[in-house]
């Protein structure tokens, strides 16, 4: 009786394993964005101190600023993204630290105008002082996904 209940519980955690493995398979575009497009960093441009702009392979353009300037960190910062000739169905700005996991931090921003995008972020304070952010631009339109990243570190230095 003691090895069936045995072979019961080693059934159960296996099945666990395998239901965890499932949902981890299912939702990890959730938390890693799968693009059909993706871009290498924008270079060359401070978001610290204006918009940027990306130009897309085969028509369009993507242009993300946040303000206010410097980029703030553990305080609210307004996003507006800008798109040219490109469709979009969903917009969204995924934040990460290069160096350092800072967890989930996506926000999906909402029409404002035509070609034109806008939500509010914050990012946290690394406690490493400094850090190198990635703010990955993630439009979704016409049967694909493009993503395009920008580079930045904050907090800086007020000189």
């Amino acid at each position: 009786m003691s090895s069936a209940r045995s072979y019961l519980v080693d059934v159960a955690i296996i099945l666990a394993l395998a239901l965890v493995a499932l949902a981890g398979y299912k939702f990890s575009p959730l938390l890693i964005p799968k693009a059909d497009l993706t871009l290498m960093p924008v270079a060359g441009c401070d978001l610290h101190r204006q918009a940027c702009m990306a130009e897309v392979p085969g028509g369009g353009r993507i242009g993300l600023e946040i303000a206010p300037h410097p980029i703030p960190v553990v305080q609210p910062m307004h996003i507006t993204m800008t798109l040219a000739n490109l469709p979009a169905d969903k917009v969204e700005v995924d934040f990460a630290g290069e160096t350092m996991n800072m967890g989930f931090n996506r926000v999906e921003l909402k029409p404002e105008a035509e070609g034109r995008y806008v939500g509010e972020a914050t990012i946290p304070v690394c406690v490493t002082g400094r850090m190198t952010w990635k703010a990955t631009v993630l439009v979704e339109g016409a049967q694909r996904r493009i993503a395009v990243p920008f580079l930045f570190d904050a907090p800086i230095s007020e000189n």
